[in-house]
């Protein structure tokens, strides 16, 4: 059950710090958590701070067995959060907020263990032959903090089909991950990693990968991109049906997160090769529209009627 109590100044301080790291680091995340009450917003921001910090060992300069030790010594960090004992003076803000957070919210903790194991799959350099084989990944690093956020934001008592929430969390995380791996191909492939499915790639000529502004000469570039696009709609018209479960202010929180990654992916769309030229964006003020119409609920009751009728 969600708390009551006013967090201590060390613990606000601690949230302060994350909400901080979120603001930075993670725009369209930080449009969304706006809309949410205070308590709601300070626990995703905690929840996205300890992931931020598992994604940056994944993605920074060490070597790979070192990579693996941080990983681990994360963790160790999470443990020590299961069981209660990180205190409020502690040096570590993030575990700090955690802490406090899986104290006031039902959250599932073991999705930032998945999430772990997910950034090693990103360290070992694991490839995907077939979707069902991306899916695992995207499960682990987005399903999870669908799973985590849904923790947070509680369902609706006698909400219909509640048993499914959390898949239809998990399944809403897969959507946005695949936006994602949409428009960051070439900044992957300059990275050394390949997520989109090896059958696919080879189903649209486009095994030799994405190494410059053009697409693999005699691909159907186009082709995959709205395949995996077709996709990624699919997966957001089954999440959807998450909203109807959720309260007001978190229904517009996911409403205007969603809002915007569906947006980013109507780009994409428009303009396949746009993502091999550079990092399809939304500018801030585009963000912003969807952020309010997310508050004003239009776009919570708008998905909610389409999903209803079957036609996201």
């Amino acid at each position: 059950m969600e708390g009551s109590t006013e967090a201590s100044a060390p613990v606000q301080a601690a949230y302060s710090y994350c909400e901080a790291v979120t603001g930075r680091q993670a725009r369209n995340f930080a449009y969304g958590i706006r809309l949410l009450p205070t308590d709601k917003r300070q626990a995703m921001s905690a929840l996205y701070a300890f992931s931020r910090r598992v994604d940056d060992i994944g993605d920074g300069e060490l070597a790979p067995e070192a990579k693996r030790n941080r990983l681990e010594s994360t963790r160790d960090v999470l443990e020590r959060i299961r069981r209660g004992t990180v205190q409020e003076d502690d040096t570590d803000p993030v575990a700090v907020a955690l802490a406090d957070a899986a104290r006031r919210f039902p959250v599932p903790l073991a999705g930032l263990d998945e999430l772990i194991d997910g950034v090693l799959m990103d360290v070992r350099g694991e490839t995907y032959e077939t979707w069902d084989d991306l899916k695992v990944y995207c499960r682990c690093v987005a399903g999870a903090i669908g799973r985590l956020s849904l923790g947070v934001f509680g369902t609706q008592p006698g909400a219909r089909g509640v048993e499914r929430a959390a898949e239809y969390a998990d399944t809403l995380g897969l959507a946005l991950q695949l936006t994602n791996i949409l428009r960051d191909v070439r900044e992957d492939a300059a990275n050394g990693r390949t997520y989109l499915p090896a059958d696919d790639l080879a189903k649209f000529g486009c095994s030799a990968g994405f190494h410059t502004a053009t697409p693999p000469p005699g691909s159907d570039f186009a082709g995959l991109v709205h395949f995996e696009v077709r996709r990624a709609r699919t997966l957001f018209a089954e999440g959807y049906r998450l909203l109807p479960m959720l309260d007001r202010r978190s229904g517009a929180c996911v409403a205007a997160m969603a809002g915007i990654y569906r947006r980013l992916l109507d780009r994409i769309e428009r303009d396949p090769e746009a993502v091999l030229r550079g990092r399809v964006s939304l500018p801030g003020r585009e963000k912003a529209y969807v952020a309010v119409r997310g508050l004003s609920g239009l776009d919570a009751r708008h998905i909610t009627r389409q999903t209803l009728r079957g036609r996201v």
